[in-house]
C-alpha cells in the first residue's frame, strides 16, 4: 500500500500490518493523527515493519501499541485488537509487568529477560508461556525517550523440551542407579506371571475335562434316577423295599451334587441370576450357617446398611458362602471366630492377593477366620478340584473350586489373604446393580401337576429318552419322541399338534436344539419349551447365564421336578 502523501517518507512498505497501520484512526491515541507523526516515530515504524523479528513498539506514557507481521502471529487471538491499544489494556493479565517496562524505558533504561515465564490469554484461555524479552527506549525528534521498542522471542517449546529432557535424564539416572534391582523385579514378575498363566491353563484344562465327565455322569444318573422312580411307582405295595429305594435315592443325590460341583468349577453350571438383596439373603442364611458350626466357634455377620444389590444366582451364592464358612470352621479346629462382612467396594485398584479389579462399583463379601492359615504351596492349589488338605473321607476337594468357578462365571473376582498361624480372608467381588430385588412369581400349581397335553421328547440317549417318555406317560401326558433335531423337526412339521417340546440341549443332527425350540414356540405350533441338560453350553445361554424366558431342567431330575417344570411351562404360555 501507499502511505498518505503528507506523511513524509512513509511510503513503499508492504504487508498486512503496513495496511492496518495506515488505515487505523490514530487521532484518539498518544501518537495523534498519522499525518502529524514525527520523523523519529516514522523511522521507528519503518524499522519495525521491515524487521523479520517479532517487534512491538509502545508509544507514550500509556504505551500505545504498534507491531509488525511477525508479532501479529505471536499475538494469536489478540490480533488485531492490540493495534493502537494501551499495553495495559491490550494485555491486562500482565499489566503490572508492562507498566514497569514502559516506566523504566521512558526514563532511559533498558530491560532484558531470559526465558521469562508469563501467563497470557492469547486465545481466551490461560496459557503458560516462556519468552526472551528485550526492551529499549525510542527517542523522539527532541532526543528524549518517547516510546519503547520490544523484541519478543517465544521460547515455550524450548523450555518445555529442556524440562522434559532434564526429567527424560533424572529418570534415566534413577533407572541406571537401580538397574540391577529393576531387572530382578522384572524377572520375578515374569516368573510370577508365567506361573499364573500356567495355573490358568491348568485350571482351564481340568475344567474342560471335568465338564465333559459331568455331562456323561449326569446322563448315567438320569437313567438311574428315572428308572428308580418308575420302579418305585410300580412297587408301591411293597413296603419292605422303601428303605432300599431311599438309600439309592440318597446315593443319586450325592452323585448329582458332585457333578454340580464339577460343573461349577468348569464354569459350565447353568446360572439363573436375579437381582439379590444381600441384607435379606444373609439374614435368612444366618441360622443355616450357625447350624454348620459348633458352639465353640463364634459367627459374626456384618452387612453395611447402604450395601448395593447384585445380579447373581441366589442358590449358588448361598452354596458358595456356606462352603467358605465350613472351610473356615475346619481351619479353626476347636475354638475361634468367623466374620462374614458385606460392604460396597470401588474397583480400579490391585487387590491384596494379586488380581486387579476393573473400574466400577462392586459388592465385597468376605469370610475371615482366625484359623491356621495356608502355606504358599496350599494357596497355589486351593482352587484345584479334588485337592484337599482334609483327612481322607472328610471332603471332596470341590468346595473352593466350586466357589472359584461360580464367582468367575458370575463376572466376579475372588481374592485371598492368608498367613500361617493367623488366619485367612477370602473375598468375593460382584458387580453392583441398581435394580430392585427380583421376585419369581411363576409357581406351578401343586394340585395340577398332571395333564393330558401332547409332549414331544427329543433326546439322543435312548435310555434317557425312554425313561423320560415313561415318566411323562405316568403323569398322564401324550408323548411323541425323536432321537435328534432333524427327526424332531419332522415330527413338528408332519405330526399331530404339539403342546410342549422337551428337548436335550446338545443333540446330533443339523438342527440345533435352540433352532428347534424357536420353531416349536412360533406359529402355528406355539408350543411351550423345556430344555434338559447335564452340561450347559452356549446354545441356550450367554456366558453361562440362561437367556430370558428359558426353562432348564438340570439332569438328573426327579419325577416331581419334571412334573413341576412341564406344568409351569404349559401354564405360562401366552
Amino acid at each position: 500500500m501507499k502511505w498518505p502523501a503528507n506523511s513524509y517518507n512513509c511510503s513503499g512498505w508492504e504487508g498486512e500490518m503496513a495496511e492496518r497501520i495506515a488505515a487505523f484512526d490514530w487521532r484518539d491515541t498518544e501518537l495523534g493523527p498519522i499525518q502529524r507523526w514525527s520523523h523519529s516515530l516514522q523511522s521507528a515504524v519503518r524499522f519495525l515493519l521491515g524487521s523479520p523479528l517479532p517487534l512491538v513498539m509502545l508509544w507514550g506514557k500509556r504505551g500505545s501499541m504498534i507491531y509488525n507481521d511477525a508479532y501479529s502471529l505471536f499475538a494469536g487471538g489478540r490480533h488485531p485488537f492490540l493495534l493502537g491499544k494501551p499495553v495495559e489494556e491490550g494485555w491486562p493479565e500482565v499489566a503490572e509487568f508492562n507498566r514497569n517496562v514502559v516506566d523504566t524505558c521512558l526514563a532511559g533504561g533498558t530491560l532484558s529477560y531470559k526465558d521469562k515465564e508469563l501467563t497470557l490469554l492469547r486465545s481466551g484461555v490461560p496459557e503458560q508461556v516462556w519468552m526472551d524479552l528485550h526492551y529499549s527506549p525510542v527517542a523522539d525528534d527532541d532526543g528524549r525517550p518517547a516510546g519503547v521498542i520490544a523484541v519478543v522471542f517465544e521460547t515455550t517449546e524450548k523450555v518445555l523440551a529442556e524440562r522434559e529432557r532434564r526429567v527424560a535424564e533424572e529418570k534415566l539416572l534413577k533407572l541406571t542407579q537401580t538397574l540391577e534391582e529393576r531387572v530382578a523385579e522384572a524377572v520375578t514378575a515374569r516368573v510370577e506371571a508365567e506361573e499364573r498363566f500356567r495355573q490358568v491353563q491348568k485350571l482351564e484344562a481340568i475344567g474342560n475335562l471335568t465338564g465333559g465327565v459331568a455331562h456323561d455322569f449326569n446322563n448315567v444318573l438320569q437313567i438311574l434316577s428315572s428308572n428308580l422312580e418308575l420302579v418305585r411307582l410300580a412297587t408301591r405295595q411293597t413296603p419292605n423295599l422303601e428303605g432300599r429305594f431311599g438309600a439309592m435315592s440318597a446315593a443319586i443325590a450325592r452323585g448329582s451334587k458332585l457333578a454340580s460341583q464339577m460343573l461349577a468349577f468348569a464354569r459350565r453350571q447353568p446360572l439363573n441370576p436375579r437381582t439379590t438383596n444381600l441384607t435379606k439373603l444373609l439374614g435368612s442364611m444366618s441360622e443355616l450357617m450357625l447350624r454348620a458350626l459348633p458352639e465353640s466357634i463364634t459367627l459374626t455377620v456384618e452387612v453395611a446398611p447402604d450395601v448395593n444389590n447384585i445380579d447373581v444366582d441366589r442358590n449358588q451364592l448361598e452354596n458358595a458362602l456356606l462352603n467358605l464358612v465350613i472351610n473356615s470352621k475346619d481351619a479353626i479346629g476347636k475354638a475361634g471366630r468367623i466374620l462374614v462382612d458385606v460392604r460396597n467396594f470401588a474397583g480400579g485398584n490391585q487387590l491384596p492377593g494379586g488380581p486387579t479389579l476393573p473400574v466400577g462399583d462392586y459388592v465385597k463379601l468376605s469370610v475371615t477366620d482366625n484359623g491356621q492359615g495356608m502355606s504358599a504351596t496350599v494357596q497355589a492349589r486351593m482352587f484345584e478340584p479334588f485337592y484337599s488338605t482334609k483327612p481322607e473321607g472328610h471332603g471332596t476337594g470341590l468346595g473352593l473350586s466350586m466357589v472359584f468357578g461360580f464367582v468367575t462365571q458370575s463376572a466376579g473376582f475372588i481374592d485371598v489373604e492368608t498367613e500361617l498361624g493367623k488366619g485367612t480372608t477370602i473375598s468375593l467381588y460382584f458387580p453392583a446393580c441398581d435394580g430392585d430385588e427380583s421376585v419369581d412369581e411363576r409357581v406351578a400349581n401343586p394340585h395340577a401337576l398332571h395333564g393330558g397335553e401332547t409332549i414331544l421328547v427329543a433326546e439322543d440317549d435312548s435310555a434317557v429318552r425312554l425313561a423320560a417318555i415313561d415318566m411323562l406317560a405316568q403323569l398322564g401326558y401324550k408323548v411323541l419322541s425323536a432321537h435328534d433335531g432333524d427327526s424332531a423337526l419332522a415330527v413338528l412339521q408332519k405330526g399331530p399338534p404339539v403342546d410342549l417340546l422337551f428337548t436335550d440341549v446338545v443333540m446330533p443332527g443339523t438342527v440345533r436344539s435352540s433352532e428347534l425350540a424357536a420353531i416349536a414356540s412360533a406359529p402355528p405350533h406355539r408350543a411351550a419349551v423345556v430344555f434338559a441338560s447335564g452340561y450347559l453350553r452356549d446354545i441356550i445361554s450367554h456366558e453361562g447365564r440362561l437367556e430370558e424366558g428359558v426353562t432348564l431342567l438340570a439332569k438328573p431330575y426327579s419325577l416331581d421336578e419334571l412334573a413341576k417344570a412341564v406344568r409351569l411351562a404349559l401354564d405360562s404360555r401366552d
